[in-house]
């Protein structure tokens, strides 16, 4: 199997597991205007692999979009962030991995391998 061009990973550090089952969104900008590129979920370990091909994702801007809130209420959590963003630039032929450690309070990212 080849590895994806983008791929992301969610802990959830105020369980110490995946983040199962969170809604995100990624988006591409064309001009002045952000336009949805493609919509999932992560998976049982909190992956999310995108189904794109070199091709198919051009060189350009991105931002992925974690609703955040959707997901520590299916928890019965409340949450300070309703959502996050993570905005990135892509260049030709690299693999970008953009991992998310979460809790209800905080958050960070940064580019993975």
């Amino acid at each position: 199997m080849s590895r994806p061009i983008l791929s992301s990973h969610v802990l959830d550090t105020s369980t110490g597991r995946p983040a199962a089952g969170l809604s995100v969104e990624l988006y591409k900008k064309k001009d002045e205007n952000w336009v949805i590129w493609h919509s999932t979920m992560t998976n049982s370990d909190g992956r999310i692999m995108f189904p794109f091909s070199k091709d198919s994702m051009a060189e350009g801007t991105y931002k992925l979009h974690f609703k955040v809130d959707d997901y520590f209420k299916s928890m019965d959590k409340e949450t300070f962030y309703p959502f996050v963003e993570i905005f990135f630039k892509t260049k030709e032929g690299e693999h970008y991995h953009v991992p998310l450690l979460l809790s209800p309070y905080g958050y960070s990212t940064y580019r993975g391998s």
